[in-house]
């Protein structure tokens, strides 16, 4: 399974998820037909253009709950003060990804979030596509 994990400044476009989507999985060597699900923590849950990215690549959109989060919070690359305070982990879209793709499975990180205007994305695959 690999997961992207969104993270997000309030009322962001769908164009602006999709675009930081497609910029992580292109920086890993990937396709946008490599996903199997989008995460996302459960404070972004109605931040409608992360579910319209969902359902325009017509993947599952998982909410990540806080418990899920903290406990992959420690196998994070990046920190966010912010999102530290905010949602109680270093990033979202890292460990977001990660509790999806199975954290306490084997599940990595392919590299730090990425970064784009105002969208971060985390590319998590499981431990058995590993």
């Amino acid at each position: 399974m690999i997961v992207a994990g969104i993270g997000s400044r309030k009322s962001v476009s769908v164009e602006d998820v999709l675009a930081a989507i497609e910029t992580a999985v292109e920086a890993h060597g990937l396709t946008m037909t490599a996903l199997s699900a989008l995460a996302t923590a459960a404070l972004k849950e109605d931040e409608e253009a992360i579910a319209a990215a969902g359902r325009k690549l017509n993947l599952p959109v998982f909410i990540v709950d806080d418990a899920a989060l903290q406990a992959a919070s420690p196998n994070t690359l990046s920190h966010s003060d912010l999102s530290q305070d905010l949602a109680g982990t270093p990033s979202v879209s890292e460990a977001s990804a990660l509790a999806v793709a199975g954290a306490g499975a084997g599940a990595k990180l392919l590299g730090p979030r990425t970064v784009l205007g105002p969208v971060t994305c985390a590319i998590a695959i499981s431990g058995d596509a590993a």
